[in-house]
Formats: C-alpha cells, sequence, structure tokens
C-alpha cells in the first residue's frame, strides 16, 4: 500500500466518520484499520481515539488531516491542469449554489450547459454559507457579499437590478399599482434579512420616493418571497434574474417599471468564487462563463 493510499483512506475514514462506512467503498473493516494504525505507526503519534460508539480526530490527527486534505486538493488540481489541455470538457464538477440563486436560476439552466458538454457531470449542493472550497472539495461557489480570502478568484454576476412584481390573479383582485404611493393600499412581501426594512425607495427623474409597506408575510428566506409572490399573497421587490423564468412565463408581471427601485445598504453583489489553481481546470472555466453569460442574458 504506497503512502498517499494510506492518506486518502485516513480521510476517507475521518470524512464517513467509521472504519465501516469508509470501508464500504474501498476495502473491507480490517483493511481499513490497517491502514490507518500503519500510518499512525509510521508517525509516532495517535491520529483517531477509538470507541465503540464513535471516532474522534486526537490535536495531531486534526492538524494532520486539514494539511493532507490540502495535499490531496493540490493532487486533483494537478490532476485537472493535465487534463485540461484534453479538447473536451469531462468529469464531475462540484459546484456549491446558495438556496435561492440555485433553484431559481442556475439548475433550470444546466441543461444547456450539460447537451453541449455531455461528458461533464455536475454535484449541486446548496448552501447560503461560505464553506471553505479546499476542505469541502468544491469546484465552484456563487457567494454573496465580500469575499474572505485573498487566495480566492471571484467573477462578478449579477449586473442586474430590482422590480417589484406580482401575480395575475393578486393583480386582477387588488388592481396595479402606478405609483409607489399606491403601495400603501397594497399587501406587500417583505423581506426581513439583516438591514432589511419594509422601507422601499423608488426614484424618477431625479426624484426620490420612499413608502412603507405592509403584508402578511415576511421572511429573511428569498425563496418564501418568491413561492408567495406566486401563490397570490403580494407584491414583492426582488432582483430581476430571480424572477426571469416566472415573468417569461406569465406567472409573474412586473409593476411600477417606469420607476428605478434604488438598492438597499444590506444588498450584495453574487459571485463565482473558486480557487486560483483551480482556475486552469477547463471544467472550472467553462462553468464560471456559463454562469456568468447567464447572469448577463437579457440584462439593461
Amino acid at each position: 500500500m504506497d503512502e498517499f493510499s494510506r492518506i486518502q483512506t485516513f480521510i476517507n475514514v475521518v470524512e464517513a466518520g467509521s472504519f465501516s462506512a469508509a470501508a464500504r467503498h474501498i476495502s473491507s473493516v480490517s483493511a481499513v484499520a490497517r491502514q490507518v494504525k500503519s500510518l499512525e505507526d509510521e508517525l509516532g503519534v495517535r491520529l483517531l481515539q477509538r470507541s465503540t460508539r464513535r471516532l474522534s480526530l486526537t490535536e495531531p490527527g486534526r492538524l494532520f488531516y486539514e494539511r493532507m486534505c490540502a495535499v490531496a486538493h493540490d493532487l486533483r488540481n494537478a490532476k485537472s491542469e493535465a487534463q485540461s489541455f484534453q479538447e473536451t470538457v469531462k468529469g464531475v464538477l462540484r459546484v456549491s449554489l446558495r438556496v435561492v440563486t440555485g433553484p431559481t436560476i442556475i439548475v433550470p439552466a444546466l441543461p444547456r450547459l450539460l447537451s453541449q458538454y455531455p461528458e461533464l457531470s455536475v454535484e449541486v449542493s446548496l448552501t447560503d454559507e461560505k464553506q471553505n472550497l479546499i476542505m469541502d472539495n468544491i469546484d465552484v461557489a456563487v457567494w454573496m457579499g465580500d469575499l474572505p480570502n485573498s487566495d480566492l478568484i471571484a467573477r462578478r454576476l449579477n449586473p442586474g437590478h430590482r422590480i417589484v412584481c406580482g401575480s395575475p390573479a393578486y393583480l386582477s383582485a387588488m388592481g396595479i399599482p402606478k405609483k409607489p404611493s399606491d403601495l400603501r393600499s397594497h399587501k406587500c412581501i417583505v423581506y426581513s434579512a439583516h438591514s432589511y426594512t419594509n422601507r422601499w425607495s423608488f426614484s424618477k427623474n431625479g426624484n426620490v420616493e420612499e413608502v412603507v409597506v405592509n403584508g402578511g408575510i415576511r421572511s429573511d428566506n428569498g425563496l418564501v418571497l418568491l413561492s408567495s409572490a406566486l401563490a397570490g399573497t403580494g407584491l414583492v421587490l426582488v432582483h430581476d434574474w430571480m424572477v426571469r423564468l416566472p415573468l417569461s412565463s406569465g406567472q409573474l408581471v412586473q409593476v411600477l417599471d417606469g420607476y428605478t427601485v434604488n438598492p438597499r445598504p444590506g444588498d450584495a453583489e453574487f459571485f463565482a468564487v473558486y480557487t486560483s489553481s483551480r482556475g486552469l481546470s477547463k471544467k472550472v472555466r467553462v462553468f464560471v462563463d456559463f454562469l456568468v453569460n447567464l447572469f448577463n442574458e437579457d440584462a439593461a
């Protein structure tokens, strides 16, 4: 058994949580345990605390695990760089998408990408957290807001603007607002995340008008806002790219389109993020270009 195979087995055991779980895909339980024991004997330290119920990392085990994850990451990158010279784009691309942006914008467009590159497969996870791309083995992530790591490469995705829209059923029942002040008599779905309020600001011909809106639903989750608007609960203020598909299908209708919705302090930009070394991977470059083009479609 070569040294890197033993290290990879150790990583698999840590991530699987037990020898038996790690052995399901690579070997027998006894073989996995022997590999980890051989590694510990060579290093002269115990990497894992064993008990009848679970495994846990010792302090040297935790440090060794973090360092070896980085080594495994570099090895994958080296292979990706070599493979990037192929004309075809193939392999598994692991992407982390935001909870709202992924299902509403990116995932519905993936068939286009996969039809162009049939040997490529995309593994999607959804989270609004800024994960460690190396430790979590993520090729590309979509993040919002500031970037915490200078070693990351980021490309801006959202050139769009915010709009107000509602379902045809709601507008038929409640009427179409002609000016921002009309919103006071409407049911509005309010985004309640940190730094956002129920005060919507509009401008037209240099004049700014702010309106305090209210309604039956508030949420800090964009999917709740979107599904509520589609259900006819009220009017919602969202980024235009978020409702591109419902607008094109007629499920939602934009109102107050003669006004500009002014940005809020809580508004943040979206970025496609990847590590500097993974930027050399052809499948990463293809996917990031796909995201940039997707968010720029029909952008004003």
